[in-house]
């Protein structure tokens, strides 16, 4: 379990004071213009030794995503677009950090920035995030007028600008080039890859897009060293991570702890257990609503880690944890985030466009047992032609709750189309 001293997030919950003065107290803002000083190589080689993977779903090593950008200009500005669009159904831990503890965030954006050469950095943030919004901004006035933005930024001789852009509620911006995209004033659409952000990104300039979490932990790091991020979790799932654990769970709560704690320790230390106890565990989506569903009593002794969910099946994604007990219709449940992807499906790639609304509708047949069971292989057939087969990674969030759900509770599908045939169909289902 994660001590108190090794929390990077010391105010996740509010509870002290959130401006400048209050996150200097913590620590925040502390020798800024040292760290800088020592370098732009001397930053990124700190960032890959960390071993600090992103935060934003797809684990990617962050130093190594750095130093993807341009060493010497050819004449175009370098850009850092934070990632804010945090528009994933069960994911709710950028929110915290920038309504409570804005200043790591503003503080990582000036840190990194500077080691990817880029002037100006852009925080692009969730349409229905209007709090955050006013929190964020009030401590972005507070550092330009403590002059820790702007020209000379915290004295380090370095010039920088943090601006703020409020999307208007698209899920798919949550993706980095449609998020691009929609920040240059143009629908919200996937770009094709190569050419990838740090070659061609904003305004056809060097970019990086990262997530809240992701840059937010920067300053921490290379405060304290690398070794010591290093030092939590095994060994390629380093350092600490916010998790969101929401569903039938005593205390549902956002939290952060060490990465690779095991699921047990996380719902039991963390959120007062299962309710209903253990046994009471139906299934759980792991990492937002995006990855596949793994059955209860394979989640139990799983490790919250990147590596570790990808042999149960599933992934970390987010760290969004929904925990679902035996109550749940899983069925239902599934068929939700089918109608979720469906209707935020920006329609560029026909895979995506067309296949979300024929998984929905099949889905929505399958609630009510009014399909018939080679159905359950036709709908796994097809989530298997829209994986992999779209610009973004929408096509795979869509395809695979459902492949989670038809691999694991397979059982309930047929028993549920059989039921329906012979008259017996349950109350629950023909809601």
């Amino acid at each position: 379990m994660l001590k108190d001293q090794d929390r990077i997030f010391t105010n996740l919950y509010g509870m002290h004071d959130r401006t400048l003065a209050g996150a200097k107290k913590r620590g925040h803002w502390d020798g800024t213009a040292g760290i800088i000083a020592r370098g732009r190589d001397k930053i990124v080689e700190e960032m890959k030794a960390s071993g600090l993977r992103g935060r934003g779903g797809a684990g990617f090593p962050t130093g190594l995503k750095w130093s993807f950008m341009p060493k010497e200009s050819d004449g175009r500005p370098s850009y850092l677009v934070v990632n804010a669009d945090e528009s994933e159904p069960g994911t709710c831990k950028d929110r915290e950090i920038m309504r409570h503890d804005p200043h790591t965030l503003i503080e990582g954006c000036l840190i990194a920035s500077f080691a990817m050469g880029a002037h100006t950095a852009y925080i692009y943030l969730r349409g229905e995030y209007i709090r955050e919004r006013e929190a964020l901004q009030a401590a972005i006035d507070e550092c330009y007028d403590a002059g820790l933005l702007g020209k000379n930024a915290a004295g380090s001789g370095w010039d920088f600008d943090l601006y703020l852009h409020h999307g208007a509620g698209a899920y798919i911006c949550g993706e980095e080039t449609a998020l691009l995209e929609s920040l240059e004033g143009k629908k919200g659409m996937p770009r094709m890859k190569p050419p990838f952000p740090a070659g061609a990104g904003l305004y056809g300039c060097p970019t990086t897009v990262n997530n809240v979490e992701s840059i937010a932990v920067v300053p921490t790091i290379l405060r304290r060293g690398a070794e010591w991020f290093a030092g939590f979790g095994r060994p390629n799932n380093a350092g600490t991570k916010i998790f969101a654990v929401s569903g039938h769970v005593n205390n549902p709560c956002v939290v952060e702890d060490a990465m690779s704690i095991s699921f047990e320790e996380l719902i039991d230390k963390h959120c007062g257990g299962i309710r209903g106890g253990w046994g009471n565990l139906k299934a759980v989506i792991p990492g937002g609503s995006s990855v596949p569903c793994v059955r209860g009593e394979k989640m139990k002794d799983a490790v919250m880690d990147f590596d570790a969910l990808r042999e149960v099946g599933s992934s970390l994604g987010t760290a969004a944890v929904i925990v679902m007990d035996n109550s749940t219709d899983i069925i239902k449940a599934i068929w939700r985030l089918s109608k979720f992807y469906k209707h935020e499906s920006c329609g560029q790639c026909t895979p995506c466009r067309e296949g979300t609304g024929w998984m929905m509708r099949v889905m929505d047949r399958l609630v009510r047992g009014e399909a018939e069971i080679e159905e359950i292989d036709m709908l796994f057939d097809v989530t298997k032609q829209v994986e992999g087969h779209t610009i973004c990674a929408l096509g795979d969030a869509a395809a695979w709750p459902i492949q989670g759900l038809i691999r694991n509770f397979r059982d309930e599908i047929e028993d549920r189309i059989k039921a329906q045939k012979t008259g017996r169909i349950s109350a629950v289902a023909a809601e």
